[in-house]
């Protein structure tokens, strides 16, 4: 794919994965614009004054997803949407339901409809591990953002545009992360698990951005992809991160799991296996997306992709790589 050509919109540009993403556009794929929209004028403002991020290629466009005439205008003359805007922090999401439905799921029909009237050719929106058999708001808005994501291909069939997801479980490092928590509590001497048992899938926010990358060169619409990446015990991050403090069992929050999924066993059925991930295939649809059946291998009944019986485990050597070069960043408040 040439990116040396397109046009990028970024819709919740000026968040972790926003930054990251446009500053390896930048540095490596060279696009010929790239639009931030973003409702926070004050974001934009200090993404525009931070290194690197006054570039004559980015455009900053103030814009609420909700929006869906703001939308319009925005991605008029577009080629690629990445949509990485949403309310995300779980508590949030549980007191202010309905302002989650607005954002999380209204706002992702207004990027297909917008996409699609003005003929967008890709479209890959960001989703999560906690919309596999979700368990709180979060999770079930991300979920109905899926669906509709991939079924909104057949509304799309007879243009030029395509779209997919993108589901990976925890950002290392990312804003709202529990790492930035554990690093502040670590001055206590104390920090706070919710649950001694608890295992999640992780991520760096790099390879995260690589892995969104590569499938919008790689998407014929309709996907659900899903890297393999590693799990790692809540304890163990803990340990690697403040070795010396103690760590206090403060009991599972309301809308937490002790386990995070990122393949449900009912969705299996459909999913393609490749070398270094999987390929959610849109179940009973005659149009495209099932191009990947003849390049992976189906998996075996009853199977299942959880941060408990994941085969790949991150230990405390493997935590402390990731963690170090996330601490600088902090520290240099990127």
């Amino acid at each position: 794919m040439d990116w040396s050509s397109k046009v990028i919109l970024v819709t919740g540009g000026t968040g972790s994965f926003g930054k990251k993403f446009i500053r390896l556009m930048l540095d490596e794929y060279h696009p010929a614009k790239i639009i931030v929209y973003s409702r926070d004028e004050l974001k934009q403002h200090e993404m525009r004054a931070s290194g690197g991020f006054n570039d004559p290629r980015i455009r900053y466009f103030i814009g609420d997803v909700r929006d869906k005439e703001r939308l319009t205008l925005a991605t008029y003359g577009v080629d690629v949407i990445v949509h990485a805007a949403a309310l995300k922090q779980v508590p949030a999401c549980e007191y202010n339901p309905s302002e989650a439905i607005k954002t999380n799921i209204l706002g992702s029909q207004n990027v297909i409809d917008a996409a699609i009237a003005n003929k967008v050719g890709k479209v890959l929106a960001l989703s999560t591990d906690k919309a596999v058999n979700p368990i709180n708001l979060y999770g079930a808005t991300k979920l109905a953002a899926e669906k509709l994501f991939v079924q909104s291909n057949a509304y799309a069939g007879g243009r030029n545009t395509r779209i997919a997801c993108v589901r990976y479980g925890n950002v290392v490092g990312s804003r709202g992360s529990v790492v930035p928590l554990f690093l502040q509590q670590r001055a206590s001497g104390t920090v706070t698990i919710t649950d001694e048992r608890m295992t999640r899938f992780w991520i760096s926010l790099e390879q995260g951005v690589r892995f969104v990358i590569r499938c919008i060169e790689e998407m014929q619409g309709g996907e659900v992809f899903v890297p393999k990446i590693p799990s790692m015990k809540m304890t163990d991050l803990a340990r690697a991160v403040a070795p010396e403090a103690e760590i206090k069992i403060i009991g599972i929050r309301s809308g937490e799991k002790l386990h995070e999924s990122l393949i449900g066993e009912d969705e299996a059925r459909t999913t393609i296996e490749m070398p270094d991930m999987y390929i959610v295939q849109p179940s009973n649809a005659l149009w495209f997306g099932h191009a990947w059946e003849d390049k992976g291998k189906p998996l075996p009944d009853g199977f299942t992709y959880t941060s408990a019986n994941n085969t790949e485990w991150l230990d405390l050597d493997g935590i402390k790589k990731i963690i170090d070069p996330i601490e600088k960043e902090l520290a240099k408040g990127y």
